[in-house]
């Protein structure tokens, strides 16, 4: 089948909507469909990922205000050009906020049926950032999801928002993990001796470095005896956290063998953003066997089998994600057993398996919309 792929991020942004839109190109690609991707240019001097599987057509972008991370694309006719040169049978739109409710608008107008992606809580971040309009964000999120023919949530607690919030036609569409690039046998001793000269315990946090995420709930985890932060990946919130984090390392953002070898070398991995609608880096620890440490709230719940593969900690508790790092540092055994279950448990998670199933979805959506034939 032909599908026009309209996603709000797209490598060489480092992101879960970028890695997952990539992770779809490809697949479709492999199972012989012709995709295409449309998606806000990448800023001056960074270049479009080269291993991109498909054509992709860049919209005219700005970087979002305080967040140049993030990139905002502008009113373009491309967009709509590209859905009619290519023809497609279904619009997948990836976490469709403002380049992605275009994309639904064109596709309406074309009659090309669509499925939105879930991925981004957005009443989440407006409580975070201006402390208000949490409900003029479930009013948006609404809109645009009963715009299409399927939602797809990544997670149980979402796909609940979403129902709860009067979004119709919710199923649940969950996420791979490259379990061939994160496993267990990338342990480096020699980066864990970098990284932690006097033999100290690490935990680690992988992710954007924004206000959203509250990486400063590891203060407490930097005062542990014997214990070593790590925290990978870059945004806004780092020049506080590096006052707020004292004695951790900051190794800036990293990608591909060089992200999986660090993640496998780590002893703990602890999540601290109580707004994820999955959680990536947690699967991605769980395949490199590593216990975690996450908020009991969002994607994680799904993810983290408390007692067998890792704790869930009650949100924003700064005490009780010490407490539990503390626990696992007391007790190398059951980090053993946390890591080893929790590797086991994500073996069957493949891109290719969550893939397949996303071409069903599409199936059926397009199975919906053939005219009912008279008996």
């Amino acid at each position: 089948m032909r599908v026009v792929i309209v996603t709000e991020s797209f490598p060489p942004d480092v992101n879960g909507v970028a890695h997952c839109a990539l992770q779809t190109a490809r697949h479709l690609v492999d199972r012989g469909h012709a995709p295409i991707v449309v998606a806000p240019a990448p800023a001056p001097g960074n270049k479009a990922d080269a291993l991109a599987p498909c054509p992709v057509v860049h919209i005219p972008s700005l970087p979002l205000p305080g967040y140049p991370q993030v990139r905002v694309a502008l009113p373009s006719r491309r967009l709509a050009a590209a859905l009619i040169s290519h023809q497609p049978d279904i619009v997948h739109l990836a976490s469709p906020f403002i380049l992605g409710v275009r994309g639904m608008a064109a596709a309406a107008r074309l009659g090309v049926p669509a499925v939105a992606i879930y991925q981004t809580d957005l009443a989440g971040y407006a409580r975070t950032y201006v402390g208000a309009g949490e409900a003029a964000a479930w009013r948006r999120i609404r809109s645009v999801h009963s715009a299409a023919d399927r939602t797809l949530a990544p997670s149980s607690a979402s796909q609940g928002d979403l129902e709860t919030h009067g979004v119709p036609r919710v199923h649940l569409w969950q996420r791979g993990v490259d379990t061939a690039r994160f496993r267990p046998e990338l342990r480096d001793e020699a980066l864990r001796r970098e990284l932690a000269p006097n033999g100290e315990l690490i935990v680690g946090y992988v992710g954007r470095l924004a206000p959203e995420k509250h990486v400063e709930l590891l203060s407490g985890v930097c005062g542990l005896p014997g214990v070593r932060v790590v925290v990978v990946g870059d945004g806004p919130s780092q020049p506080g956290l590096a006052e707020a984090l004292p004695g951790a390392v900051f190794l800036g953002r990293r990608t591909g063998d060089d992200l999986a070898r660090i993640f496998a070398s780590l002893d703990v991995f602890a999540h601290t953003g109580p707004f994820e609608t999955f959680c990536q880096t947690v699967q991605e620890a769980m395949a490199s066997g590593v216990p975690v440490v996450a908020p009991a709230a969002g994607g994680p719940k799904d993810l983290v089998d408390h007692g067998r593969t890792g704790i869930l900690v009650p949100p924003r508790d700064a005490d009780a994600l010490r407490d539990a790092v503390a626990a696992l540092a007391a007790d190398p055994a059951l980090r053993t057993s946390f890591g080893t279950t929790a590797r086991a448990t994500v073996e069957g998670r493949t891109w290719a398996a969550i893939g397949d199933q996303l071409i069903e979805h599409y199936e059926a959506v397009l199975d919906a919309r053939k005219p009912a034939v008279a008996a």
